[in-house]
């Protein structure tokens, strides 16, 4: 016998888990860690297909407005013709700053999750609450902790062999001192 439900394609509703997306981010903060970048990705979902993809690039693009939840909301108005993303999800390995959270609000999106926190710029829950400021005109429900392990070893490992590479650097470019004999 034939599940009617399944021939009427009402399984459509059913939602991918929350962590299938932040794989996705994940693989775009991987490609930022790649080109010497802070390891943060982004990604916009809309009707569970991603339309908007992102990484930071502010280093490559030297401008310190390409966030990877700017450059994804970019993508995603883009692909709708729309700045509005009502309908849409947005997925962070990182904890969004006040610039994202307000890129992000400013669209109008649905839904914000994220990975780890950021204790040092963190706009959603560490420093600041702007999901939830009443005084804002539009509120955001805000899931955080997706991953957040994962997240958080990708920024800790990059932030390490950067610190080791600057002190491999400084060590085999310092001149000796007079007093070494030079």
């Amino acid at each position: 016998m034939v599940d009617d439900d399944f021939m009427n394609n009402s399984h459509a509703h059913l939602s991918v888990p929350d962590e299938f997306y932040m794989e996705l981010a994940l693989a775009e903060a991987k490609g930022a860690a790649a080109k010497g970048e802070v390891p943060v990705g982004a990604v916009v979902v809309w009707q569970q297909e991603v339309i908007g993809r992102g990484c930071n690039r502010r280093e490559e693009r030297q401008n310190a407005l390409c966030h990877a939840e700017v450059l994804a909301i970019e993508a995603a108005s883009s692909r709708l013709q729309s700045w509005r993303l009502t309908d849409c999800d947005i997925y962070v390995t990182l904890e969004p700053c006040i610039m994202c959270v307000g890129a992000i609000l400013q669209a109008r999106m649905r839904r914000l999750v994220f990975g780890c926190l950021d204790p040092k710029a963190g706009a959603v829950e560490s420093l600041y609450r702007l999901c939830d400021d009443e005084r804002l005109n539009h509120r955001l429900p805000a899931t955080g902790g997706v991953m957040a392990t994962d997240c958080a070893f990708l920024l800790a490992d990059f932030f390490r062999r950067l610190r080791h590479q600057k002190n491999h650097v400084q060590t085999a470019e310092r001149w000796p001192s007079p007093v070494e004999g030079a």
